[in-house]
């Protein structure tokens, strides 16, 4: 039997079917949506879990260490810390947040607003406030994170102590470290906030010093605060690959001795210099002064900028002169500075000329102090000019005229044949970053004008780098051979294995054997007895060339400089020294010589190269007095007499209880050995003399007199040099037999 359909039934019935289609629709959109989070946006949302699950962490690697030659530790990695918050904990209270931004920024001495950035991203688990701190902010920290920052009240209304370690955390970083400050600045470079290289090594190398980091993953609890050890999982971080350079730390200290002693002589804007193995290419020394320091790299080291930034009331300039200062002295100026070469050049220009035959070395040239070139009346420094000159003499007297002749019967393109060869239109290849090139005539300007020609064969009117500089002397010095410089020996892993080895490169034989030998020992001439007398080394054979020369933007401004290698017979090392804007005197003669002679007699000792000293310059070798204690007085006085020593006698006693100095110390020759004859004498002191301006002779009387020992540096074998320095400051207190380095340079070879 059917039931009636009536009105009442329908309704019930249409109001079934409705709910079920809502009940269908409202699943449909359940399902629906439950397949779109899990398909569509289950990545982002298991990224979000695992967020709050776990706290990801990069560990920093290590770079690699730069070492010199030796082993020592130019650059190393030393631990650090960096400084993290935790924004998301952060967002659950601002008083919190602000107590944290306020305290931090005390203990790390940062702005404000600078962490509050940072602490506002909530969406982060974890933000470096800052990286690599040292162990007194990380202890700091520490104890402040061991600091009640809030007491907070739960949803039951109890109160609970929410510590700084709740917001803040402190995690394992690694700083770079330079143990020498300023040491080779300019060739290491430094590493920036993100431990990227910045300028010279760091920045060359940086692909392999960086190291790869490691991870540490920690659980999370639910309060947001870590898990014990046992949920925690670390990757190591692998440490960079090491370099081994050329660069000896000896020999790098004298150059930059050197250097600094320079700028302080002649008040120059800049100094530079090289010293390079001759037969390798290996640089062993390399520096620009003023330099920097590189543990604080953006701290401005000449006073006188400084002075100079805080006269500016502008901000952005004031930022603009900052920054440019900075860049300043970063710069490694020995292969981004260009400069014209001067006299230093007519070594090449000789070798040319030589190996194509152009001048027999019997044939004399004359030089009337000047000579026509087309409409250009070209003069020579020595302006009353040098008569009649060989080919050897020419060279030792830098004659400008005769190097002009030598360019003009090569023409255009013999000489540029070897400019070319000995690497001046093409940079080096050294392993260093912002290397430079110089402006130079190529051959169709050179033969649209003889001029060109004529001053580019005695160095002027064209530009080099120092580093292409010392490299085509090192040609010289080895018998022909243009070497590729380079600056990295080898690489280490980080167990200390060898990964690569450089090995000396010849680029190409630019001049036979025969004609080096014949420059070799016309550059030796120079030293000997030309415009490079302030190079002598008494019992090394130096071989080298004087150059002087106009800054062509700065007309009125020079750049002295000097070349040379030694020992001339067994050429081991080279060394350029260039000077730049010295005040008052400035002929490389005068500024350089003196100063590469001084690094070139440390060099070779330290070198254990054997000095081989002529008859004269034996006289004046430094020794051993004979051991006298004990001795009657008049007795000991007479053996020392016989050795050349001059002597004081101090007390009244009838045997000599003490010597000074002892006999087991070198004595300078000539000097003079205090005698002590009475017990428990205290040494007595002398004021020490002024030196400067004195000549040999002069010198060994003043300093006899005065009861002290002087060391000379510089031709001890003639009366035509004069001190210009001594090591030990007049009138003060030294004690008697103490000894002074006194240096001496040519009143005449002045010109280059």
């Amino acid at each position: 039997m059917s039931i009636p359909q009536t009105k009442e039934n329908t309704l019930v019935q249409r109001a079934v079917h409705v709910l079920i289609i809502i009940i269908l629709l409202g699943f449909g959109a359940c399902i629906f949506y439950l397949g779109y989070v899990q398909l569509v946006l289950g990545e982002e949302y298991r990224a979000k879990a695992e967020d709050n699950q776990l706290r990801d962490s990069e560990i920093s690697a290590e770079r690699g260490v730069i070492y010199d030659r030796n082993g020592k530790e130019l650059a190393k990695s030393a631990s650090a810390w960096k400084v993290v918050i935790y924004p998301n904990k952060l967002s659950e209270s601002k008083s919190a947040r602000e107590t944290v931004i306020k305290r931090l920024a005390v203990v790390l001495d940062m702005e404000e607003e600078t962490i509050r950035a940072k602490a506002e991203l909530s969406q982060y688990g974890n933000m470096v406030v800052k990286y690599r701190v040292e162990k007194d902010v990380r202890d700091e920290i520490l104890q402040l994170m061991d600091e009640v920052c809030e007491t907070a009240e739960t949803e039951t209304g109890d109160k609970i102590e929410r510590k700084f370690s709740r917001y803040i955390g402190i995690e394992n970083d690694v700083k770079r470290y330079y143990p020498y400050n300023s040491f080779a600045s300019t060739v290491l470079g430094f590493t920036g906030t993100d431990d990227v290289g910045t300028g010279g090594l760091e920045l060359y190398y940086n692909s392999i010093l960086t190291g790869t980091p490691g991870r540490k993953i920690t659980a999370v609890s639910g309060q947001g605060d870590s898990m014990p050890a046992e949920y925690e999982t670390v990757t190591d971080a692998v440490q960079g690959t090491s370099l081994v350079t050329t660069l000896d730390e000896t020999i790098q200290r004298y150059l930059e001795e050197g250097l600094d002693q320079s700028l302080r002589d002649t008040q120059a804007e800049y100094a530079y210099g090289l010293v390079m193995d001759v037969n390798t290419g290996a640089i062993l020394a390399m520096s620009s002064k003023p330099d920097y320091n590189l543990n604080t790299p953006y701290e401005i080291t000449s006073q006188a900028v400084k002075d100079e930034i805080d006269k500016l009331v502008d901000k952005k300039m004031q930022q603009e002169a900052e920054t440019e200062a900075w860049f300043n002295q970063w710069k490694n100026r020995t292969i981004s500075d260009t400069y014209e070469p001067g006299s230093v050049f007519k070594i090449i220009t000789a070798a040319a000329a030589l190996e194509e035959n152009i001048w027999d070395l019997s044939r004399t040239y004359v030089c009337g102090g000047a000579i026509q070139v087309d409409d250009r009346r070209m003069h020579c420094s020595h302006r009353e000019g040098h008569g009649t000159q060989t080919f050897s003499q020419a060279f030792a007297n830098s004659c400008n005229p005769f190097f002009i002749q030598l360019g003009l019967d090569m023409g255009v393109d013999r000489f540029y044949k070897y400019f070319e060869a000995f690497g001046f239109t093409e940079k080096t290849g050294i392993d260093l970053p912002a290397e430079e090139i110089g402006n130079y005539h190529t051959p169709d300007s050179m033969k649209q004008t003889k001029v060109q020609l004529a001053s580019s064969a005695f160095g002027q009117s064209f530009t080099v780098t120092p580093i292409q500089t010392i490299t085509a002397v090192s040609a010289i010095a080895n018998g022909g051979k243009l070497m590729q410089p380079y600056i990295v020996a080898k690489t280490l892993d980080p167990n200390g294995n060898v990964l690569s080895e450089t090995k000396p490169v010849v680029k190409r034989q630019v001049v036979s054997e025969e004609t080096a030998d014949v420059i070799t020992s016309m550059m030796e001439e120079v030293v000997a007895s030309g415009t490079a007398q302030n190079a002598y080394v008494a019992g090394y054979r130096v071989a080298g060339k004087t150059g002087t020369s106009e800054i062509l933007e700065e007309p009125g401004e020079y750049i002295g400089s000097f070349a040379c290698f030694a020992p001339a017979d067994d050429p081991q090392v080279a060394i350029l020294i260039a000077i730049k804007k010295p005040v008052g005197q400035y002929y490389g003669s005068q500024i350089a010589a003196p100063v590469a002679a001084d690094i070139m007699r440390k060099v070779m000792i330290y070198l254990n190269v054997e000095p081989i000293y002529t008859e004269e310059e034996a006289k004046n070798v430094d020794r051993n007095a004979q051991n006298v204690v004990g001795t009657p007085v008049d007795e000991a006085k007479q053996i020392l007499v016989d050795e050349g020593f001059n002597v004081k006698i101090m007390g009244s006693g009838e045997t000599v209880v003490e010597q000074v100095p002892p006999a087991n110390q070198t004595i300078p020759a000539r000097g003079t050995i205090i005698l002590y004859t009475e017990k428990n004498s205290e040494q007595q002191t002398t004021t020490v003399p002024d030196f400067t301006g004195l000549t040999i002779n002069e010198t060994y009387r003043v300093a006899n007199e005065a009861g002290v020992n002087v060391s000379i540096v510089g031709n001890a074998l003639s009366n035509d040099f004069v001190a210009f320095k001594q090591d030990k400051e007049k009138d003060s207190k030294v004690y008697y037999g103490d000894t002074i380095v006194v240096y001496f340079k040519s009143t005449s070879a002045e010109v280059d």
